[in-house]
C-alpha cells in the first residue's frame, strides 16, 4: 500500500487537494472518481528517511473488538441503505475510525473494490478480521442485492455474540478473584509470615506438630526453589497453550471444557445457542442447509461440537433429514429435536432454530444468574480448609510455647 497526493476537482470545479492510500496510481484514480472527483495530479509520496523514531511502529496494533465490528455494521447498514455508493462509504468509514488497524484494513478493502473485486472476496483477505459467518453474510448480501439487510442481521449477530460473552466475564468475575485473592495470601503467608514463626520455634526448642513440620517444609522448599517453582509454573503455562493450539489439542481441551462442572454445561448451552441463531439467519438468507453447516461449523468456538455439525451435514448428504441427524449428534435434548422436526415438516426451520436459540438464551441466563450461588459455598468450604490448615499449622504450637518457655 503506497501513498498518493492528488489534485482535482470537485462537481463545482473547485480545486482539491490531499493524500491517500492506494495500491496503485490506477487505484488512487478509481478512488477519487467513487468521491465524485476528477483527478488532475496524482503523484507518489516517497517518504523520506529521517532520524525521527516512530515508537508507534514498535508498538502492537490495537485489536479490532466486536464493538468495533458491530460499529461498523451499523454504520455500512445506514451508508448502504441511503443509496451511497459502497466504496464511498468505506472510504468515509476508514478516515473516521478510530482504531488504526480497522482503518488499515478498510483502505485495503477499498483498493480492491476499485479493481473490480466483490466486497465479501476482498473481506475474505482478512480472515482474522472477518469471521466465515460474516464474509458468507456478504457474499449472500451481493448476491442477492440486499447487502443492507445482511449488515442488519450482521448487528443482531455481533451484539448477542458480545452480549454473550459479557455476561460470562461477569458471572466468572467474583470466582476469579477470589481465588486470585486466596492465592496471593497463601504466597505472602508462605513466603514471609511462617519463615518468622519457624524461627521464634527453632529457638525454643519445641516439639512441633506434624501440620506445623509441614508447613515449614513446604515454607523453607519455596523460599529457598522459588525460582524452580516459578519456572516449572511458566513452562507448563506455555506447553499448555501451545499444545491446545494443534488439531488435537485443540479437539482434547474443547471437549474437557465441556465437561468441566458448574461451567460445562454453560459452554455447551453457549455452543449451541450460537450455532442455532447463525444457522436461523443463513436459513432466513436463503443459503443451502449443507453450505450453511459447512460455514458454522468453523464459528461455533468449540472444535468437538463442530464435528458433531459436519457429522450432521454428512448425515444430510447421505438424504437423512435433518431431525434424524440431529438426533444422531447427541446435542440435543428431546424437546429441542422436537422443535426442529416440527420446524422441518411444515417448512420454518428458521423460526425454530430462533426459538431454539432463543430457549438456550434463557438457560444460559439462568444458569449464570445461580453460578455465583453454586460458587459460594466451594469458595467457603475451600477458604475454610485453608483457615483450618494455617490454624493447626501455626496457632496449634502457640499453645505449648508456655511449657517450651519454662523448660
Amino acid at each position: 500500500m503506497a501513498k498518493f497526493s492528488y489534485i482535482g476537482r470537485n462537481a463545482q470545479g473547485g480545486k482539491v487537494e490531499g493524500s491517500l492510500d492506494a495500491a496503485s496510481s490506477d487505484a488512487a484514480a478509481g478512488i477519487l472518481q467513487s468521491q465524485q472527483l476528477i483527478p488532475i495530479r496524482i503523484d507518489e509520496v516517497v517518504e523520506t528517511e529521517s532520524n525521527h523514531i516512530d515508537l508507534k511502529q514498535f508498538l502492537p496494533k490495537p485489536k479490532i473488538t466486536l464493538n468495533d465490528l458491530s460499529m461498523l455494521c451499523r454504520q455500512m447498514y445506514a451508508l448502504t441503505r441511503s443509496g451511497m455508493p459502497i466504496v464511498s462509504a468505506i472510504n468515509g468509514l476508514a478516515e473516521t475510525s478510530k482504531n488504526e488497524r480497522l482503518a488499515e484494513v478498510l483502505r485495503s478493502i477499498s483498493s480492491e473494490l476499485v479493481t473490480g473485486m466483490a466486497l465479501a472476496t476482498a473481506m475474505r483477505k482478512h480472515q482474522d478480521v472477518f469471521s466465515h459467518i460474516f464474509i458468507s453474510m456478504i457474499h449472500v448480501g451481493e448476491s442477492t442485492g440486499r447487502l443492507d439487510d445482511a449488515f442488519k442481521k450482521l448487528v443482531d449477530h455481533i451484539e448477542l455474540e458480545r452480549k454473550t460473552r459479557s455476561r460470562i466475564k461477569q458471572a466468572m468475575r467474583y470466582p476469579m478473584t477470589v481465588v486470585i485473592a486466596i492465592t496471593a495470601a497463601m504466597f505472602i503467608i508462605n513466603l514471609f509470615v511462617i519463615p518468622q514463626f519457624s524461627k521464634v520455634f527453632t529457638k525454643l526448642g519445641a516439639d512441633l506438630p506434624v501440620p506445623t513440620q509441614i508447613l515449614m517444609a513446604t515454607s523453607e522448599f519455596s523460599v529457598n526453589y522459588w525460582w524452580l517453582i516459578l519456572g516449572i509454573l511458566t513452562l507448563s503455562i506455555v506447553s499448555f497453550r501451545r499444545y491446545i493450539k494443534t488439531d488435537d489439542g485443540e479437539l482434547w481441551w474443547d471437549r474437557v471444557k465441556l465437561k468441566l462442572p458448574l461451567m460445562g454445561k454453560i459452554f455447551e448451552k453457549v455452543a449451541l445457542s450460537r450455532f442455532a441463531r447463525s444457522f436461523a439467519m443463513m436459513s432466513e438468507s436463503g443459503v443451502p442447509i449443507l453450505q450453511g453447516l459447512n460455514i458454522i461449523k468453523s464459528s461455533i468456538g468449540n472444535r468437538y461440537i463442530s464435528n458433531a455439525i459436519d457429522g450432521m451435514r454428512i448425515g444430510i448428504e447421505r438424504g437423512d433429514s435433518l431431525a434424524r441427524t440431529s438426533a444422531a449428534s447427541g446435542m440435543f435434548s428431546p424437546l429441542i429435536l422436537q422443535m426442529i422436526a416440527v420446524g422441518e415438516e411444515t417448512g420454518s426451520v428458521d423460526k425454530l432454530l430462533h426459538d431454539v436459540a432463543d430457549f438456550y438464551e434463557e438457560e444460559v441466563d439462568y444458569d449464570l444468574g445461580t453460578l455465583s450461588q453454586a460458587v459460594e459455598p466451594i469458595l467457603l468450604v475451600f477458604m475454610g480448609i485453608m483457615v483450618v490448615v494455617l490454624a493447626l499449622g501455626v496457632f496449634l504450637p502457640m499453645w505449648e510455647l508456655s511449657s517450651a518457655m519454662k523448660r
